[in-house]
């Protein structure tokens, strides 16, 4: 069995029309909302082995404020390129591209693509991932490579504006 946390990063500031989307920092609620939400993911059970990240400025600060609150050290963060990407196969190859080893993964990216990627393998209808939303979900697969279309079990659906 893997379970697999789906993470939107924070809110991002349009503040700087000079920076590209890549560079692009959280804005004042972005900021607010990590720890709000890291707190909630530190009492979710199992905890991530492994946390993975856009290389975008915004999903590393947000992958960063969560694995410090889960006891990550930040050079035991992997940021992956591929994962700034707004579509759902990019997400589904570094996915698959896991080691078996690793049972509870945390991939921090980009909307629409997080969204797709959830729905598609939870079969659930989420409308939307929310700045900062999680998606937890199980999948019953002995290796991520064998993750498909509705093989997942959607746990938890949480972000910051859900009353808890």
């Amino acid at each position: 069995m893997k379970v697999l946390y789906l993470i939107r990063h924070a809110k991002s500031s349009w503040a700087d029309p000079r920076l590209t989307d890549h560079d692009r920092p959280l804005n004042k609620r972005g900021k607010r909302d990590i720890p709000i939400m890291a707190r909630r993911l530190a009492s979710y059970t199992p905890r991530p082995e492994l946390i993975i990240s856009s290389t975008a400025r915004r999903a590393r600060k947000t992958a960063r404020g969560i694995g410090d609150r889960l006891g990550f050290d930040k050079q035991e963060l992997v940021l992956i390129e591929s994962l700034y990407t707004f579509s759902r196969e990019p997400l589904l190859e570094v996915i698959r591209s896991v080691q078996p080893t690793v049972t509870v993964l945390c991939v921090v990216g980009h909307n629409y693509g997080l969204t797709d990627c959830a729905e598609w393998l939870c079969g659930e209808d989420l409308g939307n991932i929310p700045t900062c939303g999680v998606v937890l979900m199980e999948i019953p697969v002995d290796d991520w490579k064998q993750i498909c279309r509705g093989n997942g079990r959607l746990l938890r659906f949480d972000y910051p504006k859900l009353q808890g």
